[in-house]
């Protein structure tokens, strides 16, 4: 049985789409289908879906023989979940942003110990999702995420183009970035002003090579926030290491100081990383993981 419209389930509990949540309910069945199916390749994978809404991407979950956990803190569509799917959902009155992904894992079927993750991500709330994700790459296998194109076009970005930037680095310093399919703005409603797209994330693609995750964040950050100035004078003006250490471990992982933040390759910025003082291995020089990728 098909799922009602989102305009028909809107009017059957009285709601309306609240813009300042960020409410635009994808209603295409055939991107919806072509969503879950990257998410669940295989029946009886536990999926979290991030911000279920009306539950049109969770209906199509489910049908593929998926285990959701349907996360949703906005308790009028907590209704509307309960409402439509009763006790075949288990449902998460929580924020996307502040899951323990690992706690929903441990309890997936057979112990397994990642899972999947899928959603239509609010846009003021995709940045903060997505490092929330990294910070939990361990327990998740995939995600498949419904995000502005742009966003989508930073993620799976090359370096050296003016989208390669802070999000680039650090989500394809772990995973395999694809993105799928443009969604234009009429499939939802109501529809979004921009065009969104489907980016498919595989965590565990590539082992990071850092010294420490927690400074790397800040140096790649710093090394973008001031596109226009050299890396030296933007790692500087960030304040990350004296100018002298700086320059010392520019020097150790090869890289020319005249060059600017976005035409640095993930390893490149790892090596930098690795060369600063305090780093295991200090002064080694650069040295990339094996079968590492730069995109």
């Amino acid at each position: 049985m098909a799922h009602p419209s989102p305009r028909s389930l809107l009017a059957k509990y009285g709601l309306r789409a609240k813009k300042s949540w960020g409410q635009n309910f994808l209603a295409d069945d055939v991107i919806l289908e072509a969503i879950a199916r990257l998410a669940v390749p295989r029946p009886g994978e536990r999926v979290v879906e991030l911000g279920a809404g009306l539950g049109h991407l969770t209906a199509h979950l489910l049908a593929l023989g998926a285990e959701v956990v349907a996360v949703e803190r906005d308790r009028d569509m907590a209704r509307v979940l309960r409402g439509e799917f009763g006790a075949s959902l288990r449902l998460e009155e929580a924020d996307a942003a502040r899951l323990d992904l690992a706690r929903l894992a441990a309890t997936g079927p057979g112990g397994q110990a990642r899972v999947a993750v899928v959603g239509n991500l609010p846009y003021h709330l995709t940045s903060p999702i997505l490092f929330s994700l990294l910070d939990q790459a361990e327990a998740v296998s995939r995600a498949v995420l419904l995000v502005q194109r742009e966003v989508a076009e930073r993620l799976g970005a090359s370096p050296g183009t003016k989208d390669w930037g802070l999000l680039s680095v650090l989500v394809q310093q772990r995973a395999e970035v694809r993105v799928e399919r443009i969604v234009p703005p009429g499939a939802f409603h109501p529809p979004p002003r921009v065009e969104s797209a489907v980016v498919r994330i595989e965590l565990g693609a590539r082992a990071p090579a850092c010294a420490d995750p927690a400074r790397f964040r800040r140096l790649v950050k710093g090394g973008f926030g001031q596109r226009r100035k050299t890396l030296r004078n933007a790692l500087e003006s960030a304040r990350l290491a004296p100018r002298e250490d700086l320059a010392l471990a520019l020097s150790r992982a090869g890289i020319v100081p005249s060059r600017r933040g976005e035409t640095l390759t993930v390893e490149e910025w790892e090596a930098l990383d690795r060369a600063l003082p305090g780093s295991h291995g200090e002064g080694e020089g650069p040295s990339p993981a094996s079968g590492s990728k730069t995109q």
